[in-house]
């Protein structure tokens, strides 16, 4: 039996059964240097948070980074998950930010 995976912009189906979702956007600049990407998807694993869409890009030697993810069962507080991220981006001299998807879905809608 086949049974079809569909997703919204707000909800994810998965063999008919929905499951929400909670969107941020993640923002990674600063200095290229090996494993940024690694360590960056470690933490989101460890946290279980799952990566929906991702683009990254080096510009003589800056690394850029934005990455969409649910984050709607980590394992921490969203502000607390935010904190992680933003620790280990000063661990590995990098500016990382998380912010809820939906600040800029409705800045758009006005």
């Amino acid at each position: 039996m086949n049974f079809p995976v569909r997703f919204s912009r707000t909800e994810r189906r998965f063999y008919g059964i929905i499951f929400a979702m909670d969107k941020a956007v993640i923002t990674v600049v600063g200095k290229d240097t090996v494993g940024i990407l690694a360590r960056v998807c470690t933490y989101l694993a460890e946290n279980r948070a799952n990566i929906l869409d991702i683009s990254q890009t080096v510009v003589q030697g800056f690394f850029n980074m934005m990455m969409i993810v649910d984050v709607a069962v980590t394992t921490k507080s969203f502000d607390a998950f935010g904190a992680g991220l933003a620790a280990l981006g000063s661990e590995m001299g990098l500016d990382i930010r998380c912010q809820k998807a939906e600040i800029f879905e409705k800045m758009h809608r006005i």
